[in-house]
């Protein structure tokens, strides 16, 4: 090199090097590395790749305005940037076709020449940013490569001082402990034992209700009782109609007189006339069947008026609703109910089912006071599922109250209504939160 060419060559790498410490982005920096290192020495075309992590990142190739990601050349040269960081080289290195694998060498032998020449791009304090590459036919200067190599240094610390900063020291230490620690906290409750519970619709019932039914087959007349009403005992709840029992009556007593009549003509005549004698003794036996039948209608008109068994509350529907329907014998009417023997009636879905025995913990929250729950204890369970009044297969469960104050036990009215809590077996945060995603899962997927 004469001494005219070294001049030029170290006028432009001064100029090079003030582009490098004017360039305001990291982009603008690649740029001239790829483009305009070329004032130091010829190169068919540039290569610069950065790394994230341990990937090379391939930012820009000389003469190219952007890059085609889907390009057989672009993908190539990515491969390419691969084995340069594969070969983890940490100073200048000056390489030919047969130093890569073969697999590499119809591509280069297609779009390079010969040789590469590879800088590592590092910060000051040593930590890599990148590497270029550029495709040459044969080897620099000395001097050339000198420059080149100093001209990488000026582009390391351009580049590092474009680099935003990532914030080192106590303040992400800190906020990562705590994050570990916060997940460790989360992980340990899964395992914190808690207490199943499940919510299902319940109702005030009272527990030992006597059932008032209808003592014979006939039709209701009459209600001298309200819904819900307070009885004594041996009032009057309800009649039934008496019309087809008195009209009954009066034809039992008609052919009660016609069959005695009867058997007191064949007496007076049995005592000169045997055929007489004879027929008395059916005709005895007629006047005690009629007479019989007599005193049986008159047993059934007792009933006809039904009176309450006990004192209690009387629970029926509506009134309208009975009168002048028939009744069959023995068909449920109303239930006769002590309010201090009050308890829950409680409907648990099927889908929301739990393992559930007898001293079960109960909270009820009433409709008209949601609260102030009132405690119980459940007493009856149930294996067999039934439908329950809202159409939905359930358990039918029964519960007892707790002692009551008195505030609570004037809530505690029969018929209200509203939401029990049921508590049952302890067990891990996971099961409590996840078993009814899983219960769904396993239906749908039928592991």
């Amino acid at each position: 090199m004469t001494l005219s060419q070294a001049a030029t060559a170290l006028h432009n790498y001064t100029i090079l090097e003030e582009r490098a410490r004017a360039a305001s982005t990291v982009a603008e920096l690649i740029f001239s590395i790829a483009n305009e290192t070329w004032q130091l020495f010829p190169y068919r075309q540039g290569f610069v790749w950065s790394l994230q992590g341990r990937k090379p990142l391939l930012r820009m190739v000389s003469g190219l305005a952007q890059l085609s990601d889907d390009t057989p050349f672009t993908i190539w040269i990515k491969r390419l940037g691969v084995e340069i960081l594969r070969r983890n080289q940490t100073e200048p290195e000056f390489v030919a076709i047969e130093d890569f694998p073969s697999s590499f060498q119809e591509g280069w032998r297609e779009w390079l020449p010969n040789y590469l020449l590879v800088y590592p791009i590092v910060a000051p304090n040593r930590e890599p940013l990148g590497f270029a590459a550029y495709a040459v036919n044969e080897a620099p200067s000395d001097s050339a490569q000198e420059l080149t190599g100093r001209l990488m240094a000026a582009f390391g610390h351009a580049w590092a001082a474009l680099t935003p900063k990532r914030p080192r020291g106590r303040p992400i230490s800190t906020r990562r402990w705590l994050g570990a620690a916060a997940l460790l906290l989360a992980l340990a409750a899964m395992f914190m034992p808690i207490r199943l519970s499940v919510l299902a619709q319940a109702e005030i019932i009272a527990l030992d209700a006597l059932a008032i039914s209808s003592p014979m087959d006939g039709v209701i007349k009459s209600f001298s009782v309200q819904p819900n009403q307070t009885v004594t005992q041996n009032q009057l709840l309800f009649t039934l109609d008496e019309t087809t029992l008195r009209n009954r009556r009066e034809v039992a007593i008609t052919q009660f007189q016609v069959a005695r009549a009867d058997a007191l003509a064949a007496a007076q005549k049995a005592f000169d006339n045997a055929q007489s004698r004879s027929e008395l003794a059916s005709l005895n036996g007629k006047v005690a069947e009629r007479q019989a039948e007599v005193a049986y209608v008159d047993e059934l008109l007792k009933r006809i008026e039904v009176r309450s068994p006990a004192k209690g509350v009387l629970v029926f529907g509506d009134i309208n609703d009975w009168q002048g329907k028939p009744v069959v014998t023995g068909e449920r009417v109303a239930l006769l109910a002590d309010p201090k023997d009050a308890g829950v009636l409680i409907w648990l879905a099927v889908s929301d089912a739990i393992n559930l025995e007898a001293g079960a913990s109960v909270k009820l929250y009433l409709q008209i006071a949601p609260l102030s729950p009132l405690a119980a204890t459940l007493s009856q369970t149930s294996y067999q599922a039934v439908q329950s009044p809202e159409g939905i297969s359930a358990y039918r469960l029964r519960a007892k109250f707790d002692a009551l104050n008195d505030e609570q036990a004037t809530l505690a009215r029969i018929g209200l209504k509203g939401t029990a809590k049921i508590f049952g077996e302890r067990a891990p945060l996971a099961y409590y939160l996840f078993r009814r995603p899983l219960s769904t899962l396993r239906e749908l997927t039928g592991l």
